[in-house]
């Protein structure tokens, strides 16, 4: 009992020490780049601002294949600062390119050269090299002329893509790192013919006129692709894909103008959205205090620790917060109060059976890890796959959703766990501090699928109706209400008598501006610093409603007509972007099916699942159709946050559903009566689930800036979507697909398990 008192009072200080440390960090950093401040987390564009820049093209009529080919080299060039970025077309022979950046910490006159420059990527042979470096430093001379005195084999317009790999060498065994390349149909036939009559000797790989990279041909290499080993690292190997993957610009560009603008959403919607996330985990941990008790309270504890970590590791892996970083970072808080309401319901349920509370914790613990783990695995697995295949505000999600799911693992299960049994052997352990789990009453939740799936079918079919009602309105005239990233627009720069604020432009000049242009769709704006000037863009206006929008600014606000910029842009959410988000989440949903077919043994889990995930999705997408909320950036956040709470709410329920197979027998209380059973003791984890994490979204949309209002709106709608799929679609799903498909097998497994026994 002594050993057990002192090693309780050895964990919790060991715990006090680090959370002291880790408050030092996160207020002062580490080492002398200050590492895991949490002031010094990258913002993104929307919470930050940055700089943006754009270029002429200065080619003669360029078609626009080079023009969307310069757009993508540009796009991975910017994705080497940041993958918050953006770029577009603004008019036809301009190209726009917005960088998230400290301009305090950072040289942005340096970063815009790089960005800009040619970056001419070549493949030359030994004996054209030696021609072409004529000073024997291993550069091309700037007296080399193409075409003069010497001939490239390839150039980067030849690489369809490069990317870094790692394998292990078949003779040692050994960890290599390789490069591995892939050209295009004529690309592939240059490099057969240079491999082919170099085989021995080396093949230069220049950028920008310095080698990069000098790999001998072992052999000639036909088929397309091809492979640079011998990398001293996976590092090294990275860099040099990511040099040949950007390659040359198809287009010449000439930097036309450059300035510093300030956030899109507001330079107050950080510190409103970090209020509101204060004001809202301090209602999270009234809720858990007051249902749970003493272990809230300890819970209470773990967020504080799970915050810390989050606001620690932001810094230190680099991870750009966004809009929808914050979406990850919302569903991951969510996730880390399921597990804590998870295992606290299961301790509850064991001291109901008459268990003392250091048993009742160990089997509580014991009893919640599996639906823990499964519902948090899943998420990863769709956060990885989003972070792979996915592009920009998708990769932005999946950075901070991976983060924090894995943060919120590791304080539920290891962190939660030390408290309470620490707080345990120190003498709290009497059962009325912990509470007492009533025994649920089951209700008839199967027999209402009748009346919930024609209703859901219903309010999907209803959205699916808007879209063409919307279509068909004048004031409409669009299926759906796409935004500057996905439709793009016009872009209005007006040069004012005096300097404006975010919230000043907002209030007095936006109205002015919808009113000129009879529009009611949001207008996006952006402040250039150290100036007069102020960027609206909103949806593509015509030469009339342009007239009208210059002729009411200068009526309202004295401008003139030479003081008024106008120019269409185009999407900066492009065509491939938005193809390999759909196409993420469709892999990630098979991936997920794969994975609970696995777990639980039965496809029938699987496939209720992605089913329930589809009409979540589809119910949200609802309230975007009828209401005509502006689609963006933050509508893949909210479906994605979506299908995060989707997957975890699904494998509750699945979890209590395998547990009960096992402990009833179907013959006696029937599949119905196990669902049934299954949702009743699942019922109060939904509801406090649920409501943790709305209370949070909540002061988000109460306390939030107006560009926030509508994605906590829609968000709200998806989690009270889950919460009702939960107890009223999923479960009920899986026992019709129980019931009417798989009989065979189900008797042969059955017949197994009496010969078994």
């Amino acid at each position: 009992m002594k050993n057990a008192k002192r090693n309780a009072i050895i964990t919790l200080l060991i715990i006090a020490l680090c959370v002291a440390g880790l408050i030092y960090m996160v207020m002062n950093g580490v080492g002398a780049e200050k590492t895991g401040r949490a002031e010094d987390i990258p913002l993104g564009l929307d919470l930050q601002g940055g700089v943006s820049v754009t270029y002429q093209i200065e080619d003669e009529d360029p078609d626009s294949s080079a023009i969307n080919a310069t757009k993508e080299k540009l796009q991975k060039r910017v994705d080497g600062y940041s993958t918050d970025g953006s770029v577009y077309l603004e008019g036809d022979d301009r190209i726009s390119v917005e960088i998230p950046l400290d301009t305090s910490k950072y040289d942005a006159n340096q970063i815009l050269d790089d960005l800009g420059r040619p970056g001419t990527l070549e493949f030359i042979d030994s004996e054209n090299f030696a021609l072409a470096d004529a000073n024997g430093d291993g550069a091309i001379d700037d007296t080399a002329v193409e075409g003069e005195t010497y001939k490239a084999a390839l150039t980067g317009a030849d690489v369809k893509n490069a990317q870094a790999g790692a394998r292990k060498d078949n003779i040692s065994g050994a960890q290599e790192y390789v490069v591995q390349l892939q050209f295009t149909d004529e690309g592939a036939a240059k490099f057969a013919e240079v491999t082919g009559a170099n085989v021995g000797n080396v093949v230069y790989i220049v950028y920008d006129k310095k080698v990069v990279s000098y790999p001998r041909v072992n052999e000639a290499i036909n088929g397309g692709s091809a492979e640079i080993n011998n990398m001293s690292s996976y590092e090294e190997a990275e860099e040099l894909a990511t040099t040949i993957k950007i390659g040359a610009l198809p287009l010449t560009l000439k930097e036309l103008r450059s300035q510093i603008v300030g956030a899109t959403l507001g330079s107050e919607a950080l510190s409103t959205s970090l209020k509101a996330g204060i004001v809202g985990l301090i209602l999270i941990f009234v809720i858990m205090i007051c249902v749970f008790r003493f272990p809230g309270l300890v819970a209470a504890i773990a967020l504080c620790i799970y915050t810390l970590l989050e606001l620690f590791f932001l810094n230190t892996f680099h991870i750009s917060l966004t809009l929808p970083g914050i979406a990850g970072i919302l569903l991951s808080i969510g996730m880390a109060v399921d597990a804590n309401v998870i295992i606290f319901t299961r301790i509850k349920e064991e001291i109901a059976d008459g268990k003392t509370v250091k048993t009742a914790i160990k089997n509580g613990f014991g009893k919640a890890f599996s639906a823990i783990f499964d519902g948090n695995i899943t998420t990863i697995i769709a956060g990885v796959v989003l972070l792979l295949m996915g592009s920009g505000t998708v990769k932005g999600f999946a950075r901070t959703l991976i983060l924090g799911i894995i943060l919120s693992m590791f304080t539920a299960l290891v962190i939660t766990r030390l408290l309470l049994n620490a707080f345990c052997d120190l003498g709290i352990n009497n059962k009325a501090f912990y509470g007492k789990a009533k025994e649920p009453k089951v209700g008839n939740y199967s027999k209402y699928f009748k009346i919930t799936a024609p209703a859901s079918i219903a309010v999907i079919a209803l959205g699916l109706i808007f879209l063409i009602v919307n279509k068909n309105m004048g004031s409409r005239g669009s299926a759906l209400n796409f935004s500057l990233e996905f439709s793009g627009g016009t872009s209005t720069s007006v040069t004012f008598d005096k300097a404006y604020t975010q919230a000043e432009a907002e209030k007095d000049i936006i109205p002015v501006i919808q009113e000129a242009a009879g529009i009611k769709s949001n207008i996006q704006v952006q402040i250039v610093d150290n100036s007069n000037q102020v960027i609206f863009k909103s949806e593509e206006l015509n030469e009339t409603q342009r007239k009208a929008v210059n002729e009411a600014l200068g009526e309202k606000f004295g401008v003139k007509d030479a003081d008024v910029e106008s120019e269409n842009i185009s999407s900066t959410i492009s065509n491939e972007m938005q193809r390999d988000a759909i196409l993420a989440v469709v892999i990630a949903s098979i991936l997920i099916l794969i994975y609970i077919a696995f777990r639980f043994d039965d496809v029938r889990f699987g496939a209720s699942a992605v089913i329930a995930l589809v009409h979540d999705v589809l119910v949200t997408f609802m309230v975007y159709s009828v209401a005509y909320l502006s689609v963006g950036g933050t509508f893949i956040a909210c479906m994605l946050t979506i299908v995060g709470y989707s997957i975890n709410a699904t494998i509750i329920i699945f979890d209590r559903i395998r547990e009960n197979l096992k402990e009833s027998s179907i013959e006696k209380d029937g599949v119905d009566g196990i669902v049934n059973k299954s949702i009743s003791q699942t019922l109060s984890r939904n509801v406090y689930s649920t409501l943790t994490t709305f209370v949070t979204v909540l002061m988000l949309n109460i306390m939030g800036v107006a560009s926030l209002k509508e994605f906590t709106f829609t968000l709200m709608a998806g989690l009270i979507c889950g919460m009702y799929s939960s107890i009223f679609i999923t479960g009920p799903l899986w026992m019709v697909l129980r019931k009417y498909v798989g009989k065979k097998e189900d008797k042969a497994k059955a017949a197994k398990a009496k010969k078994t026994a």
